[in-house]
């Protein structure tokens, strides 16, 4: 039978000795000999931590220091609060989050906008500046109880705090540090801030997207502020699970302009591979026919593809025009591309013949995708996404403000991933936070404050 030992803090979970002139880096755990008994005290550890789905969240006892802002940063903390982690989100004094000014529109009947309640729930508030050494070394206490630290700051401003990872992991070894910035720690741009619209203009997103004839466009939300969450968090589960292998925390770096490039994908791929420079094509696809919307005769648009020779013989049979399946012209996915025009002619001019709910219902069962392009209210009215289940509600305990949100879009047979807590006020948690997590007492919380460390 193994020796029982007591669960370690994150910082005393290392098997590497540190040298620090901090106590708790110079003690190496002689209970952690081996992979077998650090990884069974490690998830005892994280078992026995406050959880309000108790062990059922798969981050259950993770805790989270956020110092994001705007989008990429909050999305990805946002996640990491859905699975079950306690996220601590540290802002600035007075103003916090620049989120919470981007409105209207703003959240029924209160003064909080709609785009910070859609980043921000599961979240702690808390209000320190970090220009202050107090500051920073309640940043520090916080990273030697905390597992991972987030942050969307210029490269090398937190230096100027020493904030940045080698400060950072000095008193928190077993620290994961990611950062997200617009063009990484390295290269002529990597001082420049940067933002979604940004790194899709110069990643090529905007060049390749809108009309054929027309000027480049934006996308409607900012997809590679939250692809780059998304690397971000996936990113940070897998060095947490090399941390319960090795015991050490590390850095990551993510950046807007390298996730935009890489989420080019085929369109990548054809520039490197065959020297084709990409182009825009509107609501159609550039190698697969058809793979586009077309116009019903109520003036709705309904989307379909084809990603196969056998779905466009099926979709030929449900819209009675099996002629066109026998057609050599496009027989095969590379002739309906070659004779793109043509074909998409004729199944337009079909397409018009009927209204949505017509091809709806004439389309059911079919074997390809299809589906209407729908506004936002019938996105929600949707009877499959009320269905779903994705939209929540909570309502705040203290200022009673009510908050829609879309929640999480993966469910787990044997965990939680859900919604728990409303998007906070600025500061709500502060003394919270200090008190419970780090035992400052009442008379420190007050000297923090009469000298405006904290709010």
């Amino acid at each position: 039978m193994s020796e029982q030992v007591r669960a370690p803090t994150p910082a005393e979970a290392t098997l590497t000795q540190v040298e620090s002139e901090d106590d708790h880096n110079q003690q190496v755990l002689s209970h952690f000999k081996n992979r077998h008994s650090f990884l069974k005290s490690y998830y005892k550890y994280v078992s026995s931590c406050d959880s309000t789905e108790e062990d059922l969240s798969p981050l259950a006892g993770l805790k989270v220091i956020d110092l994001t802002r705007i989008v990429a940063g909050p999305y990805c903390t946002m996640i990491l609060g859905d699975l079950g982690a306690e996220v601590i989100k540290v802002e600035v004094p007075g103003t916090g989050d620049e989120a919470r000014k981007w409105g209207p529109p703003f959240v029924k009947d209160s003064k909080d906008t709609c785009y910070f309640a859609a980043l921000n729930r599961n979240k702690k508030s808390i209000c320190v500046n970090l220009k202050s050494k107090k500051g920073q070394e309640l940043v520090y206490d916080l990273a030697r109880q905390c597992d991972v630290l987030v942050e969307n700051y210029v490269p090398g401003k937190l230096r100027q705090f020493f904030l940045d990872y080698e400060s950072v992991q000095t008193v928190a070894p077993h620290l994961i540090y990611c950062s997200l910035t617009g063009f990484g720690p390295k290269g002529p741009y990597s001082k420049r801030p940067g933002y979604d619209v940004i790194a899709a203009s110069m990643g090529g997103l905007l060049n390749i997207t809108g009309p054929k004839e027309g000027e480049p466009c934006k996308v409607g939300v900012a997809v590679t502020d939250i692809a780059t969450g998304l690397y971000a968090h996936g990113a940070i589960m897998a060095a947490l699970l090399q941390r319960a292998r090795t015991g050490r925390g590390q850095k990551i770096d993510c950046n807007l302009l390298s996730t935009q490039i890489a989420c080019l994908i085929n369109v990548g791929s054809n520039y490197l591979n065959a020297g084709l420079e990409a182009r825009r094509w509107g609501l159609a696809h550039e190698s697969i026919v058809p793979y586009e919307s077309f116009l019903t005769s109520d003036g709705r648009l309904l989307t379909v593809g084809t990603g196969s020779d056998k779905q466009f013989v099926s979709l030929c049979q449900k819209m009675e025009l099996m002629p066109l399946s026998e057609d050599e012209r496009f027989i095969s996915n590379r002739c309906r591309v070659e004779n793109r025009a043509l074909l998409i002619g004729l199944l337009r001019n079909r397409f018009k013949e009927k209204t949505l709910s017509d091809w709806l219902a004439i389309l059911e069962g079919a074997p390809f995708p299809y589906g209407p392009v729908n506004n936002i209210a019938q996105v929600f009215a949707d009877p499959h996404v009320q269905e779903l289940g994705l939209v929540k509600q909570m309502e705040h305990p203290t200022t009673g403000t009510i908050y829609k949100v879309v929640g999480p879009p993966v469910g787990f047979s044997e965990g939680v991933n859900a919604v728990r807590l409303p998007p906070p006020m600025l500061g709500e948690h502060t003394e919270q936070v200090l008190t419970q997590l780090l035992g400052y007492s009442q008379d420190r919380i007050h000297s923090l404050k009469a000298s405006h460390v904290i709010e």
